[in-house]
């Protein structure tokens, strides 16, 4: 928090988002955890990714959604196309979230936006596993995103969970999104926190009780694949906020 003990309130914040519901599963799932999202009074731009036409049609009903199309294909084009949209609310702030973090939804995401400290230097908020929730993960999950903290403290610090997923970023740091390569993936958020501490933004995290979902503890050759390109994407872009600053 700054000295001066200024805090965010929701009015200072609004939502971004993606969507792609590939099975029935799936789409049960996100409508429940964006309707749970939908009732916290926040705006929330959301960009799908190529779900079926009845699950788009449910994202245009949700009370304070907006869903904006993505210029090309790829989670790159719909989170710039949802952050962007976002930033036209002139909302000091931006929560980016995947959106299927019903527990975040549940307590964390209120706590994080009311203890967060304001201000102009502050670049990214994020909202950070403490160890115990760690220790729920699938093990392999454990040891590439434990990489990528390791990596994130020594370049961005300071040392805490990079991984987890929302996080609060200042609406200017929106046009360094234009950056990203479209190809990037999941790299574009360590991107974000790279080129906010480079820009000389404070990049701080709000440590909280976040454990995996139960149905999401289970791994097998095809998760530590996804973990593993996913670990890839992200140091790509550290790599690349890196580079852009020497």
């Amino acid at each position: 928090m700054r000295a001066d003990g200024i805090t965010m309130n929701v009015g200072d914040v609004a939502i971004a988002t993606v969507t792609l519901a590939r099975n029935a599963a799936e789409e049960q799932l996100l409508r429940s955890t964006l309707r749970r999202l939908s009732v916290e009074g926040m705006r929330v731009a959301v960009s799908d990714g190529g779900s079926r036409r009845e699950f788009v049609e449910f994202l245009h009903r949700l009370e304070w959604f907006t869903v904006v199309e993505p210029a090309g294909t790829g989670l790159v084009a719909q989170v710039k196309a949802s952050v962007r949209r976002a930033a036209e609310w002139a909302t000091p702030y931006i929560l980016y979230t995947e959106p299927d973090k019903q527990l975040f939804f549940d307590g964390g995401l209120g706590d994080l936006i009311a203890r967060a400290p304001s201000g102009s230097t502050m670049g990214v908020v994020l909202a950070a596993r403490d160890d115990r929730s760690l220790a729920t993960f699938p093990p392999f999950q454990q040891r590439t995103e434990g990489a990528l903290n390791a990596i994130c403290a020594d370049i961005v610090g300071p040392r805490a969970d990079y991984s987890y997923g929302p996080f609060l970023m200042n609406r200017a740091l929106v046009p360094e999104l234009d950056a990203v390569k479209d190809d990037l993936g999941w790299g574009w958020r360590p991107f974000v926190f790279a080129t906010a501490r480079r820009r000389g933004y404070d990049v701080v995290h709000h440590v909280g009780d976040f454990p995996c979902p139960p149905d999401q503890r289970h791994e097998d050759e095809h998760e530590r694949i996804h973990r593993l390109r996913q670990l890839k994407q992200n140091v790509d872009g550290l790599v690349e906020a890196i580079a852009r600053h020497l």
